[in-house]
């Protein structure tokens, strides 16, 4: 890690109708940080991610990626996205990768995998196919790239996800609970993957209810409870001496599964 601020968040507001999902959420993130986010389901894990893409629009807050910003508010309260133009290009230096693999049925794997590039930025096609196959030797499907996504498992479906996500060439990868749809001995091939990312430096949020990948692979944890962030810091001390009383109790609740 180094000092370069990648993503800035400051006191992010959202709200669907009268329910408040996120309280004055605020995170930093460094460039080669991976932060694990964790936290019970419908804490506004999933929620503050999508806001940090622009998935979900703001309610209040400001974010900025990279010193660029995507999003602000005045001190009326109003917020004010960056132009269209803008927007779409800060957003394209963050990749995400869903709990549901969103492949496109009618694409092989290397088709899959170069679809965004040749479509959204351009790339000529015989410049892409390399890359796409590195990235897919790189997550272990090189043998599967002739492949449709019907004759996939869902491990293998997720680790094309991933492979999609990176054939753009982000600064930041976002990972929302990649592997909650899986079958238990499938996720750990889709943690290796991301695991060999985080080795090479690569600045990742991860949100996950996987509480050894969390320890072992995350720079920094972040416990999320009712919107609002109520503990983060080392794995180890937030794992092994939690300060606050809703983290232990999260926690003695995972361990007891």
């Amino acid at each position: 890690m180094n000092g370069m601020k990648m993503i800035s968040a400051l006191n992010i507001e959202k709200n669907f109708d009268k329910l408040e999902v996120l309280k004055g959420v605020s995170l930093e993130v460094f460039k080669g940080e991976v932060v694990a986010v964790i936290g019970p389901s419908g804490s506004g894990k999933s929620t503050f991610l999508r806001c940090l893409n622009r998935l979900e629009m703001i309610d209040g807050g400001s974010i900025t990626i990279e010193g660029d910003e995507l999003v602000s508010t005045t001190a009326e309260g109003k917020v004010a996205y960056a132009e269209e133009s803008q927007a779409r290009m800060i957003c394209r230096r963050m990749g995400m990768v869903f709990q549901q693999f969103n492949l496109f049925p009618h694409l092989t794997v290397l088709e899959n995998v170069i679809e965004a590039p040749l479509t959204v930025k351009g790339v000529k096609k015989d410049e892409i196919i390399p890359v796409a196959k590195e990235l897919l030797g790189k997550v272990g499907l090189l043998d599967k790239l002739d492949c449709y996504p019907s004759r996939l498992s869902g491990g293998q479906k997720q680790r094309v996800a991933i492979a999609r996500a990176l054939a753009m060439n982000p600064d930041i990868m976002l990972f929302d609970e990649p592997t909650s749809a899986l079958d238990p001995e499938l996720t750990g091939e889709v943690l290796k993957a991301m695991r060999q990312l985080a080795e090479e430096h690569m600045t990742m949020i991860v949100v996950t209810h996987e509480m050894s990948f969390a320890r072992e692979v995350a720079n920094r944890v972040i416990f999320m409870d009712k919107g609002e962030i109520v503990e983060q810091g080392d794995p180890e001390a937030v794992f092994g001496d939690p300060k606050q009383q809703r983290t232990q109790a999260f926690l003695n609740h995972m361990s007891a599964k």
